[in-house]
């Protein structure tokens, strides 16, 4: 169906949705023709006639019947295909949308997980040794000597690598995949500031701590030890022990690899985590939502808001503890 072909190009080049966006939507919409044709609910090859709300409905089955999807990867395939059947309809090839026509399915409602900040604290203080100016000259040394000494300098850049990652993504709030596409020049040193391009190259200010500008200072002049050259504004902070830029996989083999054994934290291991656990510690900290909103890039405070809901339970603590009418005994029984 070339009207899929031409909607993926238009989320890319006009949309401006990310590469890894575009190859979900590429991965639903071919899921759905491929299940359309192999039904022979339409003749010959999948076309516009295909999304009529009758044939949507007993997708929508398929998905939660058949595949066991759950209610939330369900509502990912309809939208998707809601917002392919708006593309249609601007194009003139369609009236309207089929799939407002569809109930979705419920789907129960998941709180953001987030590590607490004793955890972090625990996890930094362990780690300080190989973000510090010792290790540097110990990597500089071992990188530039002996051919037998090159394993232990890969290990001790690897370790600042990692590191330097969890520190991002904890530091900024940023997403995955701007951290993968953070280039030096986005780091604005003497004001202080990183400079971060989100979801439809919308560009946020980030305000940097004294503390994380020295310790990525120090992982920038790794870098240079390591390339064995001075690199340009353009090139990206982080990049692997060969010199390329990061990749997902990585980033999140590097999140499991220093969080996985940390005292107090468990659960699921993810770069969004981290965001997570900032944004909670930020609002427990008495950050307006506003604020939360502009740093983390979220279109609409709706997003952000979600948040709340991870301190209700410190709420309640303080309400109990503090509260004159809180506690046992009380005139109205309470």
């Amino acid at each position: 169906m070339k009207e899929i072909s031409e909607y993926l190009d238009h989320v890319l080049t006009v949309r401006r949705y990310s590469v890894r966006t575009r190859d979900i939507y590429r991965e639903v919409l071919e899921e759905w023709s491929s299940w359309v044709t192999g039904r022979g609910l339409v003749e010959g090859e999948c076309t516009v006639e295909a999304l009529a709300p009758n044939i949507i409905r007993t997708y929508e089955v398929h998905l939660l019947e058949e595949r066991k999807l759950v209610p939330r990867t369900v509502n990912l395939h309809l939208s998707v295909l809601s917002g392919f059947c708006r593309y249609l309809v601007r194009r003139g090839l369609m009236e309207s949308n089929p799939v407002a026509l569809v109930t979705r399915p419920k789907e129960a409602r998941r709180l953001p997980e987030f590590y607490r900040k004793e955890s972090m604290d625990l996890y930094f203080n362990e780690t300080a040794y190989y973000a510090g100016e010792e290790a540097l000259e110990m990597f500089r040394t071992a990188w530039e000597g002996a051919a037998g000494s090159q394993a232990h300098a890969a290990d001790l850049y690897d370790r600042r690598l990692r590191r330097a990652v969890i520190l991002t993504l904890y530091a900024l709030g940023i997403r995955r995949s701007e951290l993968i596409g953070l280039e030096i020049a986005d780091l604005d040193f003497r004001r202080r500031v990183a400079l971060i391009r989100g979801k439809g190259d919308k560009m946020r200010e980030i305000p940097l701590t004294d503390i994380f500008c020295k310790e990525i200072s120090l992982y920038l002049h790794a870098v240079e030890v390591l390339l064995q050259r001075n690199r340009s504004l353009k090139e990206t902070v982080f990049v692997t022990r060969k010199g390329f830029p990061l990749y997902p996989e990585f980033v999140d083999n590097a999140v499991k690899t220093e969080l996985g054994g940390v005292k107090g934290i468990s659960g699921r291991l993810s770069a969004h985590v981290l965001r997570h656990s900032l944004a909670t510690e930020l609002l427990s900290a008495g950050t307006g939502l506003n604020s939360i909103k502009e740093l983390l890039g979220h279109s609409s405070l709706a997003a952000t808001q979600v948040y709340t809901h991870n301190t209700i339970s410190q709420l309640k603590t303080i309400y109990q503890s503090a509260h004159p009418r809180a506690k046992s005994g009380g005139k109205y029984g309470d």
